[in-house]
């Protein structure tokens, strides 16, 4: 089974496009105003009209009110909800969307504890980030202490085309996330990084056999 690609903060439509074009499975929209790649709701509803069939838009959030989630949800349409914050399972499960917690691994002694806190959710994005701090930050964490989810497995946090094929070679997660690997500035995508990371992905599961 071939790795999963979601490319996070996209703010532009070239860089949706571009996505697309690629053949990556979802893009990442992040709805949080603290973030250098925060995008309104207008220019992520046109973002959204451009894609395929199958292809997914994921809605990033980070300890936000319930009513700015749910204005988020009505405009925009996502498929995925992700929670990069504090917000319990109860919170996060109200919203009737699949979702996705992220696990900061930069705080989190005991991942697997903390996956428990969210039984309802649909994956787990392993991030290199702090608990309460933003990611998109290109740190990496110790890709050993990642536990063992399978199909719930999302590894975020620093990847690049550099380094993806060490990364799945060793947490071999269902999916990767990357945001500043593939950048130039907070929230601009740059063609050949994009092209680059796809590209190492696919060779790093033909080394493996996925």
């Amino acid at each position: 089974m071939s790795t999963r690609i979601k490319f996070c903060g996209i703010t532009r439509p070239q860089d949706a496009r571009l996505a697309v074009d690629l053949g990556i499975e979802a893009i990442g929209l992040v709805f949080t105003r603290r973030s250098q790649r925060f995008i309104g709701i207008s220019q992520a509803r046109e973002i959204r009209r451009m894609l395929p069939p199958f292809m997914m838009a994921v809605a990033l959030f980070m300890d936000d009110d319930p009513g700015w989630i749910e204005e988020v949800i009505a405009g925009v349409q996502p498929d995925l909800l992700q929670f990069h914050g504090a917000e319990p399972g109860s919170f996060a499960s109200s919203f009737s969307r699949r979702y996705v917690k992220a696990v900061p691994m930069a705080s989190v002694d005991d991942a697997v504890a903390y996956v428990g806190l969210h039984p309802a959710a649909s994956g787990f994005l392993l991030d290199s980030h702090a608990l309460g701090a933003l990611g998109g930050t290109g740190e990496t964490f110790d890709w050993r202490r990642a536990p063992r989810l399978g199909r719930s497995t999302i590894l975020a946090g620093g990847l690049t085309a550099d380094n993806v094929a060490q990364a799945i070679a060793l947490v071999r997660p269902y999916a990767v996330d990357v945001s500043s690997g593939i950048e130039t500035a907070p929230g601009i995508k740059d063609p050949a990084r994009m092209r680059r990371f796809v590209e190492a992905v696919r060779n790093a599961d033909a080394a493996i056999g996925k």
